[in-house]
């Protein structure tokens, strides 16, 4: 999932954003709304975590602005506001949830997993080890954040394999998805996934003997 986080508090910014990255989610960070209303204008997200009070324009009047341009991705705000009127105005807007500061991280990605199921919206962005995330709307391989170079089949050997985390991903599987049904021996495809190993700095790939390979939903610290 694609989450733009706005919140002004540093530390708690940096908190959020590591913890988001780890379940696989792709997080851009502000700390001034109105930086954040110029992204929103020109990229899309799946999810808006939004504090109320910050620089430029609070997260309130934030939400307002997109209303009006039509842009309506599910929002939670995060805040230690208590005054009603605020909150009120904040479900008036259409925010998805709202979370009152101090929160644990855990109870944020539970509100994050009823925005999946309740919204349908599909993550995009998988985490497939400590450095890389595989951006399945742009069939690109991230490792730390940089565009990892690959072949054409390495690339489609990479989105199965992600798109199918935590199951193992046989060899016919592959004959259909990669070769198109034609059909290649089985020391073919271990040949090509042997090369796109080595282009890798991160292990993540794993040979399931007689079977095929997999990738591991990595674990969350």
């Amino acid at each position: 999932m694609k989450i733009l986080l706005l919140e002004d508090e540093q530390m708690l910014s940096e908190a959020i954003n590591e913890y988001l990255l780890s379940l696989g989610h792709q997080v851009n960070s502000f700390f001034d709304g109105l930086d954040a209303l110029k992204c929103l204008k020109s990229e899309t997200f799946d999810l808006l975590i939004l504090d109320i009070n910050v620089p430029g324009i609070d997260g309130l009047d934030l939400l307002e602005q997109l209303h009006v341009l039509k842009i309506r991705p599910p929002a939670i705000y995060i805040s230690a506001l208590v005054d009603i009127e605020g909150i009120s105005r904040a479900y008036d807007l259409g925010c998805y949830d709202y979370l009152k500061k101090p929160f644990h991280l855990k109870e944020l990605s539970l509100r994050i997993d009823k925005v999946m199921q309740n919204c349908m919206t599909p993550q995009n962005h998988l985490r497939l080890s400590k450095s890389y995330a595989y951006d399945a709307s742009r069939s690109t391989l991230m490792c730390d954040n940089v565009t990892q170079p690959l072949t054409k089949r390495q690339l489609q050997i990479i989105d199965l394999l992600a798109r199918n985390r935590g199951r193992v991903v046989d060899f016919d599987q592959f004959r259909t998805y990669i070769w198109d049904d034609e059909y290649v021996d089985n020391a073919t495809i271990r040949a090509e996934v042997s090369r796109l190993k080595k282009s890798l700095k991160e292990d993540f790939i794993q040979n399931i003997r007689a079977l095929g390979y997999m990738i591991d939903i990595p674990r969350i610290h």
